[in-house]
Formats: C-alpha cells, sequence, structure tokens
C-alpha cells in the first residue's frame, strides 16, 4: 500500500508510493545548454558585466580584468534594489514595502562548460567560501532580513546563463518556506529541548538506510519525507544556525561531499539518458539576527543550517499544487540505496 508521511519540520504530508520508480523510469525534459565558448561571463569579457563586487584571482590581477576564479557581481536585471528605504506602509486593510535588497550573480568558474562535479575540490572550496563572504558582507545591511543562495543546473531554454553560476538574492522579509522552518524548528525545541536537526542527523545515523555519504564533518540523506524523488539534503554534523559561522576545514569537507553527491546523480541518470541531470540546490541559513535580535533568542539552539538538492525529474500536478500534498514516486530508502551503490 502508498503510505502517507509527515514531514516533521515542516508538519505537511507527503504520500510515498508503494512501489518505487526506478532511475530508467523517469523521463527528462529539458533545454539543451549552450555549447558556445565564449559567453559574457567568461573570462575575457569583463567590460560588458557590471563591475565586480568581490573577486578571487591570481596573485597581481586587477578587478574587473582577466585572472579570477569566482567572481560576485550585480545581477544584470535585478528585482531587488539596493538603494533607498524600505517605506513600510499601510494601503487600507495591506500592507506594502519598497523592494530593498540585493541581486548578485556568483561567477564559479572562468570556464564555460564546467559543471560543479567536474571543476576539481579547490575550485569548489573557492565557490563555498564566495557564498559565505558574500553572506557575512550583506549581513551587515540591517534593512535585509534574509539571503538565498540558490543554483539551477540545465534547466529550461529560458533560463538566462549557462555559463556556471549560482544567484545570491537578499530581501527585506523571510520566504513563507523558511518561516515554517524556523517556527518549527523552535516548536520543536521548546518540547523536546533538542535541535530537530541534530534529532534527525541521530535517527539517520541509527537507521543508516536513507544516508548516501557521510564524511568527518556532514551527513547527506534522502529526507524522510522528501518532497522530490532523489532528493537529498547536505547538512554539518555540528550545531550551527549560521551558514558564515563554517570553518575552514568545513568548507573543504562540504566541498567534497556536494562534489560527489552530484557525480553520483549524474552517473545514475546519464547510464539511463545521455544527459546531463537537471538539479537546483539552495542554501537554508538563519536570518539576519541583527533586525530582530530579541526576536531570535533561541535561534543558537533550535536551528541548524543545510543544503537541498532538489533534481529536476517530475512535473507537479494540480492535485499536488492545489493541496500541498506531494506524491513521491521513489521512496527514499530506493533513492539513498541507489545513490549509495553508484561508485
Amino acid at each position: 500500500m502508498h503510505e502517507l508521511r509527515k514531514d516533521i519540520l515542516l508538519g505537511r504530508w507527503i504520500e510515498v508510493l508503494s512501489e518505487s520508480k526506478e532511475p530508467s523510469e523517469y523521463h527528462l525534459h529539458i533545454g539543451k545548454g549552450s555549447a558556445e565558448r565564449s559567453c559574457i561571463l567568461c573570462s575575457g569579457r569583463e567590460n560588458e558585466t557590471p563591475r565586480e563586487i568581490t573577486s578571487v584571482r591570481k596573485p597581481g590581477t586587477l578587478p574587473n580584468t582577466p585572472g579570477w576564479w569566482v567572481r560576485a557581481i550585480p545581477s544584470f536585471n535585478p528585482l531587488f534594489r539596493v538603494e533607498g528605504d524600505l517605506n513600510r506602509r499601510g494601503v487600507g486593510i495591506y500592507d506594502r514595502m519598497n523592494n530593498i535588497g540585493a541581486n548578485e550573480v556568483l561567477i564559479e568558474s572562468p570556464e564555460h562548460n564546467v559543471r560543479p562535479e567536474d571543476m576539481g575540490l579547490e575550485q569548489m572550496i573557492r565557490v563555498i567560501r564566495l557564498y559565505r563572504d558574500r553572506i557575512v558582507d550583506l549581513n551587515k545591511d540591517l534593512r535585509l532580513r534574509y539571503i538565498l543562495i540558490s543554483k539551477n543546473s540545465i534547466l529550461d531554454p529560458w533560463d538566462t546563463f549557462f555559463h556556471p553560476v549560482s544567484f545570491l538574492v537578499a530581501i527585506p522579509v523571510i520566504p513563507k518556506k523558511i518561516k515554517d522552518e524556523l517556527e518549527n524548528a523552535k516548536q520543536y525545541y521548546d518540547y523536546k529541548e533538542r535541535c530537530i536537526f541534530c534529532d534527525i542527523i541521530r535517527e539517520e545515523l541509527r537507521v543508516g538506510e536513507r544516508i548516501i555519504l557521510e564524511t568527518r564533518n556532514f551527513l547527506c540523506f534522502c529526507p524522510y519525507a522528501s518532497t522530490f524523488p532523489f532528493e537529498s539534503w547536505i547538512i554539518p554534523k555540528r550545531h550551527s544556525c549560521d551558514f558564515q559561522e563554517i570553518s575552514d576545514e568545513e568548507i573543504e569537507d562540504m566541498g567534497f561531499i556536494l562534489m560527489n553527491v552530484l557525480k553520483k546523480m549524474r552517473t545514475i541518470f546519464k547510464k539511463e539518458f545521455k544527459t546531463e541531470l537537471p538539479f537546483s540546490y539552495f542554501l537554508h541559513t538563519a536570518p539576519n539576527r541583527v533586525p530582530r535580535r530579541n526576536h531570535w533568542h533561541t535561534l543558537g539552539d533550535d536551528y541548524h543550517w543545510h543544503l537541498e538538492i532538489v533534481p529536476r525529474l517530475i512535473r507537479r500536478n494540480g492535485f499536488e499544487l492545489g493541496s500541498g500534498l506531494f506524491i513521491l514516486t521513489t521512496s527514499p530508502e530506493k533513492a539513498a540505496k541507489y545513490l549509495r551503490e553508484v561508485g
């Protein structure tokens, strides 16, 4: 029989089908990436992009010139703007404010066609450090409440860039999904006086069947009530609510486990479809606690940052979108087994 599983973090229900789909039963519908050797984000065309915010580059090279390894620039078409005041106000029964925030493109490599799992550990470490450094810098702005870093890989034909990039968006509000995580984590801590994420780590280590990969500092597993087939989380074993507190040792370990999990996903699906796997990943970390310091006084105890990886294998139907009760066509146990067994 199919079964309903409750996501203890978000309080929602997921239906897991009794007969799990194998990797060969998924059909990918994706746009074709650009094979061009040079795009506006490639090395040598720095004068065609917005001036860089920061970069990690070879000694002796100047900003906005070739010689960089990773680079952060403002978005070409920003949804939010840094200049101005929030100007919170009411309009009848409704609330509104100005779209204050930041949009950045985090360029992960000067090479045009390199995928994250192929860029090498040293380059992946540079990328993760860039993530950390941009969060540290933007958290100094008291107007900004939340910073989300995300990445899409080989998605749809209308994607803006095929160059390896991540996107950073900093906004003056906390998104609903993040707020649900924060509030449910706090409720769990208030009841049990333990971090829900630390309990999840202990449970996954005890059971073992949903674990994909474990390192000294991180655990990668398929969540018990996954929203998407072959969804996986990378979570630090050390309790920490804020990604900006990651240590240099953890950055190296995170780069290793992220590259290896993405390689496993690519291997298992490329064998079936002769194409690259489209996926998204996003970093969930603590909100900026400076604007409402007293409001987040338990955050250091009850929240735990993590990275969620979502392969783009399926499209949701009307029932799922309308109800929020998603149907999982491959169980987390089966998905972890397939990925764990990939060499």
